[in-house]
């Protein structure tokens, strides 16, 4: 059972952090509304999808380094719900993109403690 828990706590952020940014990656489908030529169309992605490619490149970094991604994503989800209080948009739907980066960064930090964890109960 500790083997399937040790996959578990090793997996289950990854793959949600996977998810969590092509869900955020959804939002920049807007710029294709019809009127807006090809270039003007990639650059709405790519200014759209800023937020979703550094998440990916925190990710690449926390596959290796747990910590890097709990703290990450936990601040990312303060940074969402900052930059919602400053432009008076804050409501309970705040946690629908709060929420997955909150309980994401949670799991990579109790990956990183359990890491930890095994690393001094073998010395």
């Amino acid at each position: 059972m500790r083997v399937n828990q040790s996959k578990f706590i090793y997996w289950t952020p990854r793959v949600l952090s996977i998810l969590f940014i092509l869900f955020l990656m959804l939002f920049s489908l807007d710029v294709f509304d019809g009127a807006s030529g090809p270039w003007e169309i990639a650059l709405g992605l790519f200014m759209h999808n800023i937020p979703a490619l550094i998440l990916l490149i925190i990710l690449m970094i926390s596959w290796k380094h747990e910590i890097v991604g709990g703290i990450t994503f936990i601040l990312a989800g303060l940074l969402y719900i900052v930059s919602s209080i400053t432009r008076n948009q804050f409501g309970w739907w705040f946690l629908i993109i709060a929420g997955p980066a909150f309980f994401i960064g949670i799991l990579f930090l109790i990956g990183w403690r359990r890491k930890i964890g095994n690393k001094q109960s073998k010395n």
